[in-house]
């Protein structure tokens, strides 16, 4: 087995590329839900080996040094509490995430970008609370039109989230791999409904 295992990772590498580990805070919550607080394997390792995570789950797989041989975690926890932050950073990412990956003109979800609601011809300037997502024909229609004069509507007026906001948006779009072993550690903080 030994043999096979290791020739099966020589033969397609990405095998081991796709072996990312949760990473949970040390009260056992994920560092951040969008996106998801991953690691590489080698990362996971790495900091299991300098003893700064404690490893939760791991895959099937190995890995070997010349003395060594460990499983691959699937899920570790940092041995030291990091604080949250406290605001949302302004990313184009995040942006994406508060408007649900929407434009805020017609609903449609592909190929956004963002709109200056008050256009910055007009003096608007790069915030929260004057920026949304929109879809590129949209966002041409618009064009540096203040929106009264645009005869476009936007679906919500447009503010800073808060980062618990932020987490629960963030769960509504998980991510294409969720390993089986993660579950345990998603959604237990969410609130349950009545």
């Amino acid at each position: 087995m030994d043999g096979d295992f290791r020739t099966e990772f020589v033969r397609d590498p990405r095998k081991l590329r796709d072996r990312p580990a949760l990473v949970l805070n040390a009260d056992y919550r994920p560092l951040c839900y969008y996106p998801l607080s991953l690691w590489p394997w080698q990362e996971a390792v790495k900091a299991a080996y300098l003893d700064r995570v404690d490893i939760v789950a791991e895959y099937d797989d190995v890995v070997h040094s010349p003395s060594t041989e460990i499983r691959i975690p699937s899920v570790v926890v940092l041995k030291d509490y990091v604080k949250p932050q406290k605001r949302v950073a302004f990313t184009r990412f995040n942006l994406f995430l508060r408007d649900g990956f929407c434009c805020q003109y017609c609903g449609g979800r592909g190929d956004l970008t963002f709109d200056h609601v008050i256009p910055r011809a007009a003096g608007g300037i790069t915030s929260w609370e004057n920026v949304v997502a929109a879809c590129s024909p949209c966002n041409l229609k618009k064009g540096s039109k203040l929106l009264r004069n645009s005869g476009m509507h936007l679906a919500k007026i447009p503010r800073q989230p808060e980062v618990g906001e932020m987490q629960n948006m963030g769960r509504k779009f998980p991510p294409n791999f969720l390993h089986e072993s993660w579950m345990d550690f998603l959604y237990w903080d969410a609130e349950l409904d009545a």
